[in-house]
């Protein structure tokens, strides 16, 4: 790269990026153009200052590195690979399976799913999640004639947080385990117990944020005619495809395959496999033969999300180079230092203090950026702390981990799956805004670092989590309040 092109990290330069990026955030509150048009303005005036004033915020070249093709990729692969699977006929049939257990009922359904999503956002990333999970959602929101929003929103909150649990489950905590050489079991133990309890939260608060639209759908059983598979064969190429493809996924710390690659892989296979199948019954001729490629990328692939998170990405990897997520993390950092003198804090106490900090505005700001580049630059930080402060110093980076993954929820922009779902709902004609997504989402927020809080003072206090009571007290908390809502919800009808 030409040095004279390398961003400049000067207060002015920063102060820019910083401006534009409110300024992004500030328009798609109010929701006065699409996003994909705000954010690739804002990019233009980046460059348009970088190559015509002295400030350089970021270069061309710096933008590629910016652009996380792992995501990308990742993110059209599996569109593809679901794609595939819905001309199967699967989707509607696990729906018709689900409301045949549910009963039909709306409340239960949107348990039912809250729970679905969150368990398997633990086992792959919360993207690939929520890409598999949407078309069943959607399905049930006509099913009961409910507004898609009352189980997309609960839906895509649930994963972000069941992926908080585990080392695969959110981009930011492989980036953790790997600064601070913690591993896969190391999360399950510290991280299960609290995420346990946040989905009991999830659960309640969904239920009564929605219960007005809960109340007035349809039972569900009514509406669904029980769907059958339509092409058995090609489903089961799907799931031995899709299942070698989460193999990938879970092992990733021994083939060092970032996601994107058996994703990739994947997506080429059942696309041969489907074109292969076809041509077995059907006598193609050679413009026929593309009717499952182009039908995938033109109606399945959704292309304005990945230039939204192209072009996003750019604008963040701004605020890397020209050094302005390093200074906030610095500024962290320097805070807890002077924190420790003129509070005169113990020993532990300096150490809760640190941890809450880092808690609270890793959450407040990954609901502003993306939390992968703030968490890249946050790890040398926090490796810092670790070495300055006494105690059970691990617990800063279950702080980072937790604040990085929740605070996501807070905002569509915040993490990955956000935007994925709000870009496929918008593709099927149910626009969900930036607004709506941030008053149901900043509770949940609010709630899951309360209760992160929480663990942090236990971890500190008590050592090693009693993971087995805490978890058993969580599901006790579960079922009773679920049990008292619902003997309410009957009375009143």
């Amino acid at each position: 790269m030409d040095p004279a092109l390398a961003a400049t990290h000067d207060p002015v330069s920063q102060a820019i990026v910083a401006i534009l990026l409110v300024g992004v955030l500030g328009i798609l509150v109010l929701e006065k153009a699409h996003r994909v048009l705000i954010i690739l303005s804002a990019v233009a005036l980046l460059w348009l200052i970088t190559y015509l004033t002295p400030y350089r915020l970021i270069s061309f070249e710096a933008a590629h590195r910016a652009i996380d093709l792992n995501v990308l990729l990742l993110l059209g692969a599996m569109m593809a690979i679901v794609g595939v699977l819905k001309t199967t006929g699967v989707f509607e049939w696990a729906v018709g399976r689900l409301i045949a257990r549910s009963g039909g009922d709306p409340t239960l359904l949107l348990t039912m799913l809250i729970w679905f999503t969150g368990l398997l956002s633990a086992l792959c990333d919360n993207v690939t999640t929520v890409i598999f999970v949407f078309p069943m959602a959607i399905a049930i929101a006509q099913a009961c004639r409910l507004k898609p929003a009352a189980l997309l929103l609960p839906m895509v909150i649930a994963s972000n947080i069941g992926g908080t649990a585990t080392l695969i489950g959110d981009p930011p905590n492989i980036l953790i385990g790997s600064g601070a050489g913690l591993s896969f079991l190391d999360f399950l133990e510290n991280l299960t117990v609290p995420v346990l309890w946040m989905m009991v939260v999830c659960v309640i608060f969904s239920r009564r944020y929605y219960r007005a639209a809960l109340r007035e759908a349809i039972s569900a059983e009514a509406a669904v005619v029980p769907a059958g598979i339509e092409n058995p064969t090609l489903l089961r190429w799907g799931m031995v495809i899709s299942a070698l493809v989460f193999a990938g996924f879970l092992t990733h710390g021994v083939t060092g395959m970032p996601a994107a690659v058996p994703a990739v892989i994947g997506a080429a296979m059942i696309l041969v496999v489907q074109d292969l199948l076809y041509s077995r019954t059907h006598a193609a001729s050679a413009q026929e033969r593309v009717h499952g490629i182009l039908d995938i990328i033109e109606r399945e692939i959704e292309w304005p999300t990945l230039a939204f998170f192209a072009f996003l990405f750019i604008a963040v990897g701004a605020a890397v180079e020209t050094g302005l997520i390093d200074t906030l993390a610095r500024g962290l950092g320097t805070f807890i230092e002077g924190a420790r003198g003129s509070l005169a804090l113990s020993e532990r106490g300096t150490l809760l203090f640190a941890a809450v900090l880092v808690l609270w505005v890793s959450g407040f700001l990954s609901a502003l950026i993306d939390n992968i580049p703030y968490v890249a630059v946050a790890i040398p930080i926090i490796a810092r702390l670790t070495g300055t402060l006494t105690g059970d110093t691990e617990v800063l980076w279950w702080a980072l981990a937790l604040g990085a993954c929740l605070g996501g929820n807070g905002t569509i922009i915040g993490a990955s799956a956000n935007v994925t779902v709000t870009g496929l709902a918008e593709r099927a004609g149910h626009h969900i805004g930036f607004r709506e997504f941030a008053r149901f989402g900043t509770g949940i927020t609010a709630l899951t670092l309360l209760i992160s809080t929480g663990f942090i003072i236990l971890h500190l206090y008590l050592g090693r989590l009693p993971t087995a009571e805490l978890g058993l007290a969580g599901l006790v908390v579960y079922f009773v309040v679920s049990g008292v809502s619902g003997r309410r919800e009957r009375a009143r009808v």
